[in-house]
């Protein structure tokens, strides 16, 4: 087998030979039976896959429902921030990925809703069948696992993780990570004496220190999206859109203005004039798109294929929460790039600083 190989993955590409060896691991049920899946308890984490390389995982689909027999049972509503995806390449001390499992398959507030887009997708019924196409390679162990932080009740758990073996590894490929983070709230300004117009338009931000931070990064390589979720929580019977953030990216440790300097929140996530409707495109999306006056929680998505943001030292990713960060919402993302090992550790908030708003 040779190594990974200079092939693309455009149709046109396809008929090209290829030397790779096909693998997967799955839930499937040893024994010949119909039992296809693992049960994980609260509190435990269990092991999914554990590869040897060189290799790179090309596909995880996975789908959760609660533990029972022969009765229509509702898992506890918030399971898609308790669950969390952890993967680690090559025996690093610390996870690349470390995620609560809906936001890290495209949608936040632990919801599920059926969309498209190019590498993650949640499909019928209700979107509750997850599916990632990032490209994960690796030199030599890849250890993919899930933890379960419910509270009462062991989860059924359906996966498949499709991988390719080779030959030998690739120094110019870089390792895939993803971080979830949030702020709730961010830290906005009170609207005080300020008009409506005043306070979601003016004011002036001539630093970028206060902007929400989706990902902060040390080493080589380059971030290729992001999944951003707010939660409105200002009450008004007045306009109240939440974006107006301009997007900006320090990149090596430049200073301010960064050459990638956004003009609001829509922009970056490629709609327009503060949409209230759900779109799913390949590289930019609106899952969940808010009640009445922009209220309520919202998710949207941009990924960076065709234009991956590329960083030799360092990468600040970061949004405004409101023009001039004057917004105090509920706001979280998880941010996907790649690079080379070692990395910054990859952190999660706990449980309970995980866990969604209601509405």
């Amino acid at each position: 087998m040779a190594g990974y190989g200079d092939f693309g993955s455009s149709l046109r590409d396809l008929p090209r030979l290829r030397a790779t060896r096909r693998g997967r691991v799955s839930s499937w049920d040893t024994s010949g039976g119909n039992q296809d899946n693992v049960r994980v308890m609260p509190g435990e984490t269990r092991l999914l896959a554990d590869i040897t390389g060189p290799g790179v995982i090309t596909h995880i689909w996975c789908t959760v429902a609660l533990d029972h027999v022969g009765e229509p049972v509702e898992l506890e509503a918030d399971h898609l921030r308790r669950l969390v995806l952890r993967i680690t390449w090559d025996d690093q001390p610390h996870p690349a990925v470390l995620v609560p499992l809906g936001d890290f398959f495209g949608v936040g507030h632990a919801h599920s809703a059926n969309f498209s887009s190019a590498p993650l997708q949640m499909s019928p019924q209700d979107g509750k069948g997850f599916n990632c196409w990032f490209a994960m390679p690796f030199a030599g162990r890849a250890r993919v696992e899930l933890i379960s932080e419910m509270t009462v009740k062991p989860v059924t758990f359906y996966f498949y993780v499709d991988y390719e073996s080779y030959g030998e590894a690739d120094p110019e490929l870089a390792y895939f990570h993803a971080q979830w983070r949030r702020q709730n709230p961010t830290d906005g300004v009170p609207q005080g004496d300020q008009t409506n117009e005043e306070f979601l338009f003016g004011g002036h931000n001539t630093d970028g220190a206060g902007n929400f931070v989706m990902l902060e990064a040390e080493g080589r390589g380059h971030y290729v999206g992001t999944v951003l979720n707010v939660h409105n929580l200002r009450e008004t019977t007045e306009w109240n859109w939440y974006g107006e953030g301009d997007d900006m990216f320090f990149i090596d440790g430049e200073p301010w203005p960064p050459r990638l300097h956004g003009t609001g929140t829509e922009d970056y996530f490629n709609t327009a004039w503060c949409p209230d409707q759900e779109f799913h495109g390949p590289y930019h999306g609106i899952t969940m798109a808010g009640g009445e006056n922009w209220s309520g929680q919202v998710s949207y998505y941009r990924f960076h294929v065709e234009d991956p943001i590329v960083f030799d030292r360092s990468i600040r990713a970061t949004i405004e929460h409101g023009h001039a960060n004057k917004r105090s919402d509920d706001v979280s993302s998880t941010a996907y790039w790649y690079q080379t090992l070692p990395a910054l550790p990859v952190t999660l908030a706990p449980v309970a600083e995980r866990l969604p708003r209601q509405l």
